[in-house]
């Protein structure tokens, strides 16, 4: 007799222990959903970030596409030109404000793509590589590795007119110093 109260209290201990592990489990598998939903929720994101720098890799290749698909100056372009550079703005020891150069530019295109040569005294002194973008013309020269002195060149010329195309020079010598002249290409009189 005296084993059944005892036999029925552990009884209701075991059966108490039982909910309590129960209550534990629900409680993990309830955590356990709440992660896997924002698991799901972040591959979401993921996949759609993706397909959002794909569709932007896309859009580079094509705008690239486009840019180096112009592989001949349009004939208002294509030819000789005469140039006077006046520098307006410089940082660099070489160049002065007020200074003035007049050279012969040529716009020229090949197999390669396009290009514009430097001359001066009938003397090429530089070839710029070319991009034609929205009417507008980008040109760049940078010396090679074994040059004693290190210089990069940009051109923009954003202002084209029939007879007259003018822009900015940078120029971007040792020790990153900046000269910026004023271009203006015109056509050269006909004699």
């Amino acid at each position: 007799m005296k084993k059944i109260p005892l036999l029925l209290f552990l009884t209701c201990l075991f059966i108490s222990c039982e909910n309590k592990k129960e209550i534990e489990l629900e409680k993990r598998e309830q955590a356990l959903n709440l992660r896997e939903e924002k698991i799901t929720e972040k591959e979401t994101d993921y996949q759609s970030l993706l397909l959002f720098r794909d569709s932007i890799y896309a859009l580079k290749d094509s705008i690239k596409n486009n840019i180096t698909s112009v592989k001949e100056w349009p004939e208002n372009i294509k030819g000789i030109w005469n140039s006077k550079m006046l520098c307006r703005e410089s940082k660099c020891n070489q160049y002065v404000i007020g200074d003035q150069r007049n050279e012969t530019w040529e716009f020229l295109s090949d197999s390669t793509g396009i290009y514009t040569n430097v001359l001066n005294n009938k003397k090429l002194i530089r070839v710029f590589k070319a991009k034609y973008i929205d009417d507008k013309i980008l040109l760049e020269f940078k010396t090679d590795s074994v040059s004693k002195t290190n210089v990069k060149m940009n051109v923009i010329l954003d202002d084209i007119k029939d007879n007259v195309i003018k822009g900015t020079q940078t120029i971007t010598g040792q020790d990153n110093c900046t000269a910026r002249f004023s271009v203006e290409l015109t056509l050269p009189q006909k004699k």
